[in-house]
């Protein structure tokens, strides 16, 4: 885990050397863990966090700035002005019209398009308006943009291999999923140079070998995939309907939408899973922040010592006595100004009653973004997985099954992003030969299967909505 710079208020930026020396050590760390040699690496799959960028000069290999965060706030106020302006409700205008004319799901997105702090468009046209370096280089065709994959591809080459796959590319928000290739148009409208892109490749793919002066050996690197699609695939989630729940650092929901890409809707938008070969799988995709955030925060303040305590407080209380947390640490895709808060304490409110807010609320929003998918995602959903550090508290995962009245799995190993990339390179080294063969690696440990009518929680969740509607705009 690289630690995370705060320069100013709202920015969230990584040193791309520190993850880079990172990045190596644990490579060889998991090697000598395993008792193995280097020399005995078929393939290496990369699985890296999404939206997360730099950019750096094209000849020097030198970066114009750190990594900027999925999770930074600097384009608060450029998101806030371009939602507003006239030229983005013209945007809207001429789109609504294409789709009614064509029909064609690939003008809906933007007929209601709304630009957040999350996405990396917005990042990277603050890159090119307030660093001059990357923007001269840019001019000059010298400037190169990269999400952490590209970076690492590049450093592990020595700069032989500028590129990164079709998963990465489309979690940026710069990438046309429905013509698998980079969006020109809102590039022109946000004045993002069109040659700053890497070269897009499958996601089970042999990008080429790490130079032998890093591991002593060439190792060849036979896949690059986003973490959340790279969750997916090691949760075997391979048939339209199948459905990812991951609750890590966010929370993401995710569900196989087969050969068929869903237009993006309000609180959903789609990405391309994997490509391999010919096989293009999409997903459609909602999210939230501040899951694991939450949580942390809540330990570090001592609400609790550890995160297994904290299934035990929560229980230890009939309900949150009227308490509500609502999260907001960092950024909310539809309110980058929502606030945490806590509302409703009371002289008898405990730590207990605290903790199982803040479960509850990771609970509530899980129900949130499940009726959504339910709603927009015109396919039967099929098996629920769930994954991330999160899953491990009981007291989450059995509230969230009551809630949206389904079963949810969970595996063995909740790091299932590390075990995707896995999947991947060992399809494209041949370790593996199908799919099939993945699906019988498959450990469950436990699941939760509704034991409470989701009514039973109605006037809690209620209250937590007012909350909700309270801490925005903040």
């Amino acid at each position: 885990q690289v630690e995370s710079l705060y320069p100013h208020p709202g920015w969230v930026e990584l040193d791309p050397e520190v993850l880079w020396s990172q990045f190596v050590g644990v490579i060889k760390e998991a090697v000598q863990a395993a008792g193995l040699h280097m020399r005995q690496i078929a393939g290496l799959g990369i699985s890296t966090q999404r939206g997360t960028f730099i950019t750096w000069n094209k000849r020097t290999g030198k970066p114009f700035h750190n990594f900027i965060s999925w999770r930074d706030l600097r384009s608060a106020e450029l998101v806030n002005s371009w939602n507003k302006s006239l030229l983005l409700k013209v945007v809207h205008v001429i789109f609504t019209v294409l789709h009614f004319l064509t029909g064609n799901d690939r003008y809906l997105a933007p007929s209601f398009l709304t630009f957040s702090t999350q996405q990396t468009s917005m990042k990277l046209s603050w890159v090119f308006k307030n660093i001059h370096e990357a923007e001269e280089a840019a001019k000059k065709n010298n400037c190169c943009f990269g999400t952490v994959d590209t970076w690492l591809l590049y450093r592990l080459t020595k700069g032989s291999v500028y590129a990164t796959d079709y998963s990465n590319a489309s979690a940026t928000g710069i990438f046309e999923p429905f013509m698998k290739c980079w969006n020109t148009t809102l590039c022109n409208l946000l004045s993002i140079p069109m040659s700053i892109y890497p070269s897009v490749k499958d996601t089970s793919f042999n990008f080429g070998s790490a130079d032998s002066e890093i591991f002593g050996v060439p190792i060849p690197i036979m896949a690059l995939v986003a973490d959340q699609q790279s969750a997916m695939f090691g949760e075997c989630c391979f048939h339209p309907g199948d459905v990812k729940l991951t609750m890590g650092t966010g929370c993401f929901w995710n569900v196989n939408t087969g050969e068929h890409l869903f237009a993006s809707r309000r609180g959903l938008y789609p990405l391309i899973g994997w490509k391999i070969g010919e096989e293009v799988v999409y997903l459609t995709e909602g999210c939230m922040s501040d899951i694991g955030t939450s949580i942390k925060w809540a330990q570090d303040i001592n609400l609790f010592t550890s995160l297994d305590e904290t299934e035990k407080m929560a229980r230890s209380v009939v309900d949150s006595q009227g308490v509500c947390f609502v999260p907001g640490f960092q950024v909310s895709v539809n309110d980058p100004y929502l606030c945490a808060s806590f509302m409703g304490l009371k002289p008898s409110t405990t730590r207990n009653h605290l903790v199982r807010a803040i479960l509850e609320s990771v609970a509530f929003r899980n129900k949130l973004l499940y009726d959504i998918i339910v709603k927009k995602v015109r396919i039967p959903l099929q098996t629920i997985r769930a994954d991330g550090g999160v899953s491990n508290n009981s007291f989450v995962m059995q509230m969230t099954s009551d809630l949206i009245n389904k079963k949810i799995e969970k595996p063995a190993n909740a790091d299932m992003s590390s075990l995707g990339a896995a999947f991947l390179a060992g399809l494209a080294s041949g370790f593996w030969t199908d799919k099939e063969q993945l699906k019988k690696l498959r450990r469950i440990e436990a699941v939760f299967e509704p034991q409470k009518d989701s009514e039973e929680y109605r006037p809690a969740m209620d209250t937590w909505l007012q909350a909700m509607k309270r801490s925005q705009h903040w």
